[in-house]
């Protein structure tokens, strides 16, 4: 195989698209990427090219599965909407209702907006703390807030998914890797998952560019508490680690939910077509519950229930230039996942043309992922 071939297939509209997913994959110094586009009420770009390993020797299949970093905490934090809309769940209530030893005074709505200020562990914890959920739940139970909940935001970059999936194991007694696959991926034939089998792993993209030079960029400007609440458990960014059989098989649901572009697509047309969620709980959980600086990743950040949320959409950006959203204007729904470790300005690239064939404005450097 060519490593510039691209396959799947784009509508003749969308051609461009394409052509510059082409360019993007031609770019891509480690493994490949994928990207696709829901228009219309249908699935009209899927797309993906290049090589799934770091060896240059295993193609990029329809149903490789990569790990898109943080375009993972949306999966997670649906599947604790669903039991919200059957009122296992509520909202308002404290986390202690729910777990008793969580020592935050945060409510459950605090903890899927990230206001409840658990970002960061007290002590110091080994990679291997990832491996084991209840380990890692009892660290972040004892470990005090960083603010008082609900008066300010930051991003719980390493910890969100077990703050919000041990809240979906409490009520309901499933794992939330476990709760997803039952209730939401395989219902709807989304190829993405939380803890994979060794099926899926056979189809794992090693993630690649997760050099010293790309972490030095990433701590760049960024707030003290920033290196807290990434390098500790330590290996998140390491990719001997994140390409681990161990990794892949733990349930990480902030940041190693596995997947294609195809279901990240798939999943926001879901959402925005009722499939997962009343029309009354979904507009609650893309509109914005705190506005403000981000106490961990700095800027200004709107949060709905588990959704980065802007004037026009709502959606995730992952660390090294994934993303999965929804264009409520523009009306359609984008997935991109990259093997490559970078910035966001491919899918920016690739947005852009596709919102070009539908004829609609180009995103301003403020609206960029």
């Amino acid at each position: 195989m060519d490593d510039m071939d691209v396959q799947g297939y784009a509508d003749a509209r969308f051609g461009p698209v394409r052509e510059s997913f082409a360019d993007v994959v031609r770019a891509q110094p480690g493994t490949g990427a994928g990207l696709a586009a829901w228009c219309d009420g249908r699935l009209a770009v899927d797309l993906w090219g290049g090589y799934a390993d770091l060896a240059r020797t295993r193609p990029w299949q329809a149903g490789s599965l990569v790990q898109p970093y943080s375009v993972s905490k949306p999966f997670a934090a649906v599947c604790a909407l669903r039991l919200v809309e059957r009122g296992r769940l509520d909202l308002d209530a404290p986390v202690q209702r729910y777990w008793p030893q969580f020592r935050a005074p945060a409510t459950v709505r605090h903890v899927l907006s990230h206001q409840a200020g658990v970002v960061a562990l007290d002590r110091p914890a080994p990679t291997a703390v990832f491996y084991d959920w209840d380990a890692l739940c009892a660290l972040l139970a004892a470990s005090p807030p960083l603010w008082e909940p609900g008066t300010a935001l930051g991003e719980s970059a390493l910890f969100y998914g077990h703050l919000v999936g041990e809240l979906v194991r409490r009520v309901d007694g499933r794992s939330v890797g476990r709760f997803f696959a039952q209730e939401i991926g395989g219902p709807l034939g989304l190829d993405f998952a939380f803890g994979l089998n060794p099926a899926q792993q056979a189809l794992a993209v090693d993630i690649t560019g997760l050099s010293e030079e790309f972490r030095a960029a990433g701590r760049a400007d960024r707030s003290p508490l920033y290196q807290l609440a990434m390098d500790n458990p330590p290996g998140a960014l390491d990719a001997d680690v994140v390409n681990s059989a161990a990794w892949r098989a733990a349930e990480i649901p902030a940041i190693n939910g596995h997947g294609t572009a195809a279901a990240v697509a798939g999943f926001y047309h879901a959402l925005t077509a009722g499939r997962l969620l009343s029309p009354g709980l979904l507009a609650e959980a893309v509109s914005p519950q705190c506005a403000g600086p981000d106490r961990v990743f700095g800027g200004d950040k709107a949060w709905g229930l588990g959704f980065a949320v802007k004037a026009d959409g709502y959606g995730m950006a992952g660390l090294g230039g994934s993303y999965g959203g929804t264009d409520t204007d523009g009306g359609y729904t984008i997935g991109f996942v990259t093997g490559s470790a970078g910035n966001h300005d491919r899918v920016d690239q690739l947005e852009n043309v596709l919102r070009s064939c539908l004829g609609l404005g180009q995103l301003s450097a403020e609206e960029g992922q």
